[in-house]
């Protein structure tokens, strides 16, 4: 290939431009030092890893490291009350999870305000969960899932990874919408609770990620039945959602956003949100996300907000009917 001056020097001008383009961004002093990301659950889960997948473009279009703090303990409360007591000065913000809209519903008041100690930044990623059963399971649909437990005596038995979480939460707004009884079984994680499913007969169903079931589903040994989701999931779109099979109020899923401190300004609030969204959509990230069973959502600090809201006063309803309360 011959290479002339034209395209020589059109090249060259074009790499100073990318090379600028961070110290565009940060002209006005904001991010001039590293940035704290803080996540809530452990390194190498899903929350961790899209908090250093989208920190990593963050840091590339701002000009500035953004770290990955992992502050974990108490479902997700050590993480947001570190940073709703942090400086409101942009350092230090953190990648909130589901747990954020239901902790209030579960504990009572806590150590810090979750409406008036922290900000909404930016929507980032929803996490469906899906309605999943034995292969033997009679049950082809969710239709047919909840008639066969209104012929059981007991109702029907769902697995739960955790007291409190959002599948034991989002199992229970199941039995609510669709007039059922049955029980919901307590495990330590969700590995122990595909166990049981895979056993057959000890549990009927569960609600969760798909993405440590897709090996038994693709295997034959766990069935689908749908996705709680407004619309079909991208990670696995063979899924009917819950809502097309008669059940419109039964959406639920894990989701993940970046708050800031209530006193960050709104310029460095708004640079930020522009940002994140921006990365949510570059399509390396974009299907980095799906191949680990992460929807990228974005939405900016208003959306962010409301969906927030809606999500802490569904949730308040289901936890209060259920008699649930954090142990």
């Amino acid at each position: 290939m011959k290479i002339n001056r034209r395209t020589l020097l059109g090249a060259t001008a074009a790499g100073i431009c990318a090379g600028a383009m961070p110290r565009v961004f940060a002209q006005d002093g904001w991010p001039s030092r590293p940035v704290k990301i803080v996540s809530p659950y452990g390194a190498g889960g899903p929350n961790d890893l899209s908090a250093r997948l989208i920190g990593d473009y963050l840091a590339q279009h701002l000009g500035q490291a953004f770290v990955v703090e992992n502050k974990t303990g108490a479902g997700t409360r050590v993480g947001n009350n570190f940073v709703a007591h942090a400086p409101a000065d942009g350092y230090t913000i953190l990648y909130a999870a589901a747990p954020y809209s239901t902790l209030e519903s579960l504990y009572g008041k806590l150590s810090y305000d979750p409406r008036k100690d922290l900000q909404p930044v930016a929507m980032a990623i929803t996490v469906p969960l899906f309605l999943i059963v034995n292969a033997k399971s009679p049950a082809k649909t969710a239709q047919e899932l909840i008639a066969y437990g209104k012929s059981q005596p007991h109702g029907l038995t769902f697995g739960s990874p955790g007291y409190g979480s959002l599948p034991h939460l989002a199992a229970e707004l199941v039995l609510r919408e669709s007039g059922s009884k049955g029980i919901v079984v307590q495990y330590r994680g969700d590995v122990a609770a595909y166990t049981d499913l895979l056993a057959g007969g000890r549990i009927d169903a569960t609600l969760t990620a798909i993405t440590a079931a897709l090996p038994h589903i693709q295997s034959g040994r766990l069935r689908v039945l749908g996705v709680a989701s407004a619309e079909r999931s991208a990670i696995y779109p063979q899924a009917h959602t819950l809502p097309e099979q008669g059940f419109p109020k039964v959406v639920a899923a894990g989701w993940y956003g970046f708050m800031a401190p209530s006193g960050v300004p709104k310029a460095i609030v708004d640079r930020l949100d522009t940002q994140i969204n921006n990365a949510l959509h570059d399509p390396h990230i974009y299907q980095r996300l799906l191949s680990q069973g992460m929807e990228p959502r974005p939405g900016n600090a208003a959306v962010f907000r409301k969906f927030i809201d809606s999500e802490m006063a569904k949730w308040g309803r289901v936890i209060r009917a259920a008699g649930i309360k954090g142990r």
